[in-house]
């Protein structure tokens, strides 16, 4: 696998890791909210469930790691969902919930979920000064620019993108890209074997 097919799956494994991390954190204040709606103690609970206070305790305080052996009773005592526990989203909720991860130099900001999928991520390029490095892995990659000028080298193509601007491109050939000029780019890139194509739409990049 190269750097750039590394770089999307640590992405990708980034983000899953973040939004977990997320979602546990926030499992001890809930149960904490819960269980004081309810007018309950913690002792009260620990008769209900067969879970030690201490260990009540440490779930609220997030000093343990909650599982599903000790949330299913929690939650079959406050007879709830199991899901106002780990505060899953809503089935069919729309909205993306995007979380900034830094990758050798570059800003991701997952727009996407699938795994194994077409994965779309608005990305900004800092302006910095680097050699052009072609790499080459399978798939297909779109890049649609929102700000700044980015170059592209693609093959015997060397050509900058501006605002409003796309390319499309099969990442076999070899590739890389990097802001032009003075500051940073940020860009949308959609990188997959499948999805809609843009069209090309660049200029070559001045000698």
């Amino acid at each position: 696998m190269t750097n750039a097919a590394v770089t999307n799956a640590a992405v990708s494994d980034a983000a899953v890791s973040d939004d977990t991390d997320e979602v546990l954190a926030g499992v001890g204040p809930r149960l904490r909210r819960i269980r004081k709606e309810r007018g309950a103690t913690l002792a009260g609970l620990s008769e209900a469930t067969g879970i030690s206070v201490s260990t009540l305790s440490r779930l609220e305080s997030g000093l343990r790691k909650p599982s599903l052996e000790l949330l299913l009773p929690i939650a079959r005592a406050h007879q709830v969902p199991l899901d106002e526990l780990v505060g899953a989203p809503p089935v069919g909720d729309p909205r993306v919930r995007a979380k900034a991860i830094v990758r050798h130099g570059r800003t991701y900001w997952p727009l996407t979920r699938q795994p194994g999928g077409l994965q779309a991520y608005k990305v900004l390029e800092p302006q910095r000064t680097s050699e052009p490095d072609p790499r080459t892995h399978e798939g297909y990659e779109w890049l649609y620019v929102l700000s700044g000028r980015l170059r592209l080298v693609l093959g015997e193509h060397d050509v900058v993108l501006g605002p409003g601007e796309a390319a499309e491109f099969d990442t076999r050939v070899p590739h890389w890209f990097g802001s032009a000029g003075e500051g940073s780019a940020e860009f949308l890139s959609l990188f997959g074997p499948q999805g809609e194509r843009m069209h090309v739409r660049a200029r070559p990049a001045r000698s």
